[in-house]
């Protein structure tokens, strides 16, 4: 570990093993803030933080970066590859740049921020994750997904929501075309209520909540029916 600024030490990947960095971020006595820089596209920097720290990345990120995150707040100073905040179960990641599919998958907590774009199957399975896309994400975004709350500042690919149960999409742009079981609902005043807190949380908070709409399940695919047989 080396450090120009003696209160926020700073882990060199183009000298340090990712291992040795992953392992010194999961020290029991971890606390404050850290930086970690050249990262090159490393795969699976970051994952498995369990402490109320700050890492903040300063260049593009592979997959699965700040995977299973509990706690810390991460920031990407750059891309993210697939996977980035996968089975994250509280804190925040927030990606300046943009991020590649199933961004948040199967997130249980804590919020995603993705200034940019994401790629397809964004919020996959997501089960209580909070996910706020500055920019448009890919087809299948919302597939499956549980529990939890998606925003997207711009357009969605196709089937969004395909199979959703009971998350909830906000999408200011156009959806290409919604999936099975997702329809658009009513924006009551709870709804936008919500919106802006996630907006003002992820730094969009001069979005008028009233410009986007809402979608969810129509809930016609939680029981087998016999028009389901083969």
């Amino acid at each position: 570990m080396s450090s120009a600024d003696e209160a926020v030490p700073a882990f060199d990947l183009s000298t340090t093993p990712l291992r040795e960095v992953n392992q010194a971020l999961h020290a029991a006595d971890l606390e404050g803030e850290y930086v970690i820089e050249n990262p090159r596209g490393a795969h699976n920097v970051a994952v498995g933080l369990d402490a109320q720290v700050k890492v903040t990345v300063n260049g593009h990120l592979g997959y699965y970066a700040a995977g299973m995150n509990q706690q810390a707040e991460v920031v990407i100073n750059g891309n993210a590859g697939q996977g980035v905040a996968e089975n994250m179960m509280s804190g925040t990641v927030h990606v300046t740049g943009s991020a590649a599919q199933s961004a948040g998958a199967t997130g249980r907590g804590g919020l995603l921020v993705v200034d940019g774009d994401v790629g397809a199957r964004c919020g996959i399975s997501m089960k209580g994750i909070d996910i706020v896309v500055g920019g448009d994400v890919g087809h299948m975004s919302a597939f499956m997904a549980q529990k939890g709350r998606l925003v997207v500042r711009g357009d969605a690919g196709d089937a969004l929501g395909d199979s959703l149960y009971e998350a909830r999409i906000y999408l200011r742009g156009t959806a290409k075309s919604l999936g099975a079981d997702c329809v658009e609902k009513e924006m009551r005043p709870e709804h936008l209520a919500e919106l802006a807190g996630l907006l003002k949380a992820a730094g969009f908070e001069d979005d008028d909540p009233a410009s986007y709409k809402r979608y969810g399940s129509a809930r016609t695919l939680y029981h087998f029916t016999h028009d389901n047989e083969y």
